[in-house]
């Protein structure tokens, strides 16, 4: 009877290992979503950017249907881990006159022309692209991403970042019923 109770309880103690094993692999708010700013875009981009995937969460004030100008921002804790600038005008902007801005809003170091869309420019710690997009904010959408995370002289997140607005970009436009 003693040699069952030591199995059962060895059984017991493996089952718990496990079960513990399991909830702390994948603890809550340790997830990198699957839309970031109400676009699905895959995971493993979205993380590819991110510091830590610690208590991630947004702040946003976007409203595709009002297009009016406002940013989202994916935090992890306190810290602002991806900072977007959804953007409507009549006119298209100049995206280095932007990059080069004194301001914290679409500031982007060391821009330079982009693959991922013809009116597109990846810095070090951010993109910038614009395209036609016909709503009741304007006639073109320009979006804007920052890293604040990334140090002035890291030059290894561009190709990231490129990776990432590839994909986010259109799917973004895609989301905002653009008319022609």
């Amino acid at each position: 009877m003693s040699a069952l109770r030591r199995l059962g309880v060895r059984g017991l103690v493996a089952l718990a290992l496990s079960l513990c094993a399991l909830s702390c692999a994948n603890p809550t708010g340790h997830t990198v979503p699957g839309a970031v700013c109400g676009t699905r875009i895959d995971p493993a981009l979205t993380r590819a950017l991110l510091p830590s995937t610690n208590d991630l969460h947004e702040f946003t004030r976007v409203d595709r249907t009002a297009a009016i100008t406002a940013p989202c921002v994916l935090l992890s804790g306190r810290e602002p881990a991806l900072q977007f600038r959804f953007s409507w005008d009549g006119t298209s902007p100049d995206l280095m006159y932007l990059a080069a801005d004194n301001g914290t809003v679409s500031r982007v170091n060391q821009p330079q022309k982009a693959a991922f869309a013809p009116m597109a420019i990846t810095g070090t710690d951010g993109a910038i692209a614009t395209t036609p997009c016909k709503t009741r904010g304007g006639r073109y959408f320009t979006l804007t991403l920052q890293l604040p995370q990334v140090r002035l002289g890291d030059r290894g997140r561009r190709a990231d970042i490129e990776a990432f607005m590839r994909a986010y970009f259109p799917a973004t436009v895609a989301t905002l019923g653009c008319g022609t």
